[in-house]
């Protein structure tokens, strides 16, 4: 259970949910609701389950300067800020469509960067042993049960790089 493996079928996951959106009838306004309480559920916990698994070791491992750890929980506040907006918004409205947008092209370009950057140093840095037991622990924190209990809220990037270095 490589977590680099597993945070790269989140991402094709978050990317299929959001093409999902792009499918359903703009006046099917049910459906858009439940399609995206979905996935920002999904985005909120994944960003969650990263900040809580994977960022303190990759800081460890293979950014010593935080640089992208700083970039990516940034990212995930940008995220975070979209889906807010969102609810805030009446479904399949403008606003609501400019808010799931904002948070799509934050995810997108957080996805990116931590596919090319983040992931590919984790990978040349740790061990597959620890890898798989990150893995572990990046699935159990996003059981509901455990998911719940983790910090969903925007954080300040450097006050989170220097409380997990």
């Amino acid at each position: 259970m490589d977590i680099t493996e597993l945070i790269l079928d989140d991402h094709h996951r978050q990317r299929q949910a959001f093409a999902h959106l792009d499918d359903i009838d703009r006046a099917d306004t049910e459906r858009l609701g439940l399609v995206w309480e979905q996935l920002a559920d999904f985005l909120e916990v994944h960003a969650a389950a990263e900040e809580a698994v994977f960022y303190p070791e990759l800081l460890k491992q293979a950014d010593p300067d935080g640089a992208e750890t700083k970039d990516a929980i940034g990212d995930h506040n940008d995220i975070r800020d979209g889906v807010a907006e969102a609810s805030r918004q009446v479904v399949g409205s403008d606003a609501w469509w400019e808010a799931v947008g904002r948070a799509r092209r934050a995810n997108t370009e957080h996805m990116g960067e931590e596919e090319d950057e983040g992931l590919a140093d984790f990978r040349r840095h740790a061990s597959l042993e620890l890898r798989d037991e990150l893995g572990l622990r990046f699935e159990a924190a996003k059981n509901p049960k455990v998911a719940d209990t983790l910090d969903q809220s925007d954080k300040d990037p450097d006050a989170y790089i220097t409380t997990n270095s």
